[in-house]
């Protein structure tokens, strides 16, 4: 699942995959929160759920650890899920953490309004 707004999306290739990133400093773009998920994950869902309030300020991508294309992460996380990174780099894990997305999020809005 992907939320878009603005139309400037990058894919970038690391060595554990292909991922959406977007942290520009422009104003017309989202940051991507990718959340790395598997199938059942409840704790998953209850996150997605806590983030909803959120969902206007950046764009989430699901990562599938246990497809595939996605052997890399699962070797990584498949223990940890839910794992989130905002704009490629780890944000948190196991559970939602609100307050440290906000921070992030307020941090990123700053820098792309020249605050």
């Amino acid at each position: 699942m992907l939320w878009f707004q603005g139309n400037s999306m990058q894919l970038a290739r690391s060595s554990l995959g292909l991922f959406l990133i977007n942290c520009s400093a422009s104003k017309t773009t989202l940051p991507v929160l990718t959340l790395f998920t598997k199938d059942p994950c409840p704790l998953c869902g209850k996150a997605k759920e806590v983030l909803k309030p959120y969902k206007n300020r950046f764009i989430l991508q699901e990562v599938n650890v246990t497809l595939p294309e996605n052997s890399a992460w699962y070797e990584r996380y498949k223990f940890d899920i839910p794992v989130f990174h905002l704009c490629g780099q780890f944000l948190m894990m196991h559970r939602e953490n609100t307050s440290k997305l906000e921070k992030q999020l307020l941090k990123l809005e700053q820098q792309s309004t020249g605050g």
